[in-house]
């Protein structure tokens, strides 16, 4: 959620890079401003009143002791009076204060100055490529005929015992997912993530803390009863975590890691871009998590970006990183590196992460400050990344290591799945 401080330094300016992602932001933002104005004018008046009650409780007593009952009973006259004002305007006070809130609720972030302006993923820009194309034969085969083919994934009965979109691993298929997770969760031990388990269902005010809520509610699996939602990512129970919290400086930055299953009902999804493991219900993803000091995170930034491409290249992955445009970006998000791997039987590119900077806009709506050098308190900076999601990760190291023996297992998993080919 955007701050007061960063509407009211510049307005036109926030109009301006909203206007970036695609939102004309002038009428929530002139709405804001004159909230907040009217919000402290009613807070001017309720602090001279304030002064003004506290004078006249001082001089209650001296007209008692005086004998002048008159003027004493006048003076608490005018006492309910006051106070009667002060509940009036202290109601307009916190009216002021959620409109102002669900005001901003609506408002999207604002993309950082690095950001390139662009409505879709057709303006994204390239920042780096690595890996080596695979050169497969012309009746290279798809993963899911693959999965098939090896009795890797069954589509079939995830449809019988759930639906489209929720596909059950088998066999060797069952434990090359479980070696990469495991892959996954010892790298980011190595790079200093501590391990977190987080619940796979969150309330409402979860929801609220990251940005899913109100942006993303039709994505999410929402438990009525309950009023609990299944969790698209582990960056929201993860990140909720320092909700509510005040961190000392020594404890930043942050660095956690969770591995979790994830549910999206991706609502209006469908074609050929959803064949497979390309786009499901369920999956199951490593994330990264960080919270840092604001002068810092752009370098966390740079740090996280090199963890998942060093997954990548041992998994012996051709890949590129893209800097998102303003059109292409999450609603949260202040700047997004999205890494995609070349799969290729399917002559594409897949997205398997993408790493964000949220700067300060998660950490106000989860309230996650730290006391600073001059002991008051700073909101913090938030950052996560998915390392990696495995779903079409899985896709293209079944299509790229597809041989004629078999499917050949990348070297750093071996050990994890015991096997070095499928066949």
């Amino acid at each position: 959620m955007l701050t007061l401080q960063q509407i009211k330094a510049n307005p036109q300016n926030v109009i301006e890079r909203l206007a970036i992602k695609g939102f004309d932001g002038k009428e929530a933002i002139d709405r804001v401003i004159a909230l907040d104005e009217n919000r402290r004018r009613n807070q001017l008046q309720n602090d001279n009143m304030a002064a003004e009650l506290k004078k006249l409780a001082a001089s209650i007593g001296a007209l008692m002791k005086e004998g002048r009952k008159d003027e004493a009973e006048a003076a608490k006259a005018q006492v309910a009076s006051l106070k009667e004002q002060q509940n009036a305007i202290a109601d307009e006070l916190e009216n002021a204060e959620q409109n102002i809130r669900e005001i901003l609720l609506t408002v999207p972030n604002l993309p950082a100055d690095m950001v390139p302006a662009g409505k879709s993923a057709a303006d994204n820009v390239v920042e780096k490529t690595g890996g080596n194309m695979p050169d497969l034969p012309a009746d290279a085969l798809c993963h899911w005929d693959l999965a098939k083919k090896y009795n890797l994934i069954d589509f079939d009965l995830g449809v019988k015992i759930t639906g489209a979109g929720f596909p059950v691993y088998m066999g060797k298929g069952a434990k090359l997912q479980r070696a990469l997770i495991q892959f996954f969760l010892d790298k980011a031990s190595e790079a200093g993530y501590l391990e977190v388990q987080p619940p796979y269902v969150v309330n409402e005010a979860s929801g609220y803390g990251t940005g899913q809520l109100p942006d993303k509610e039709g994505q999410m699996y929402h438990c009525q009863a309950d009023n609990l939602y299944l969790i698209p990512t582990a960056e929201v129970p993860v990140t909720n975590l320092y909700r509510d919290v005040i961190l000392s400086a020594e404890q930043l930055p942050v660095k956690n890691c969770a591995y979790s299953a994830c549910f999206r009902r991706e609502a209006g999804s469908y074609g050929k871009d959803v064949r497979g493991l390309n786009r499901l219900h369920q999956f199951d993803k490593v994330e990264i998590v960080r919270i840092e000091r604001p002068e810092n995170s752009y370098a966390a930034l740079e740090e996280m970006k090199d963890h998942v491409q060093s997954l990548l290249d041992a998994l012996g992955l051709p890949w590129h990183i893209l800097r998102l445009c303003g059109g292409d970006m999450s609603f949260t998000s202040a700047i997004t590196f999205d890494f995609e791997v070349w799969s290729a039987a399917q002559q594409r590119w897949l997205e398997v992460s993408s790493v964000s900077n949220f700067e300060t806009y998660q950490a106000n709506r989860l309230k996650c400050r730290f006391r600073g050098d001059d002991k008051k308190t700073h909101l913090c900076h938030t950052l996560n990344g998915s390392a990696l999601a495995l779903p079409r990760i899985m896709a293209a190291l079944l299509e790229n290591n597809q041989t004629p023996d078999g499917i050949i297992v990348p070297e750093c998993l071996r050990k994890y799945t015991g096997f070095d080919i499928i066949d």
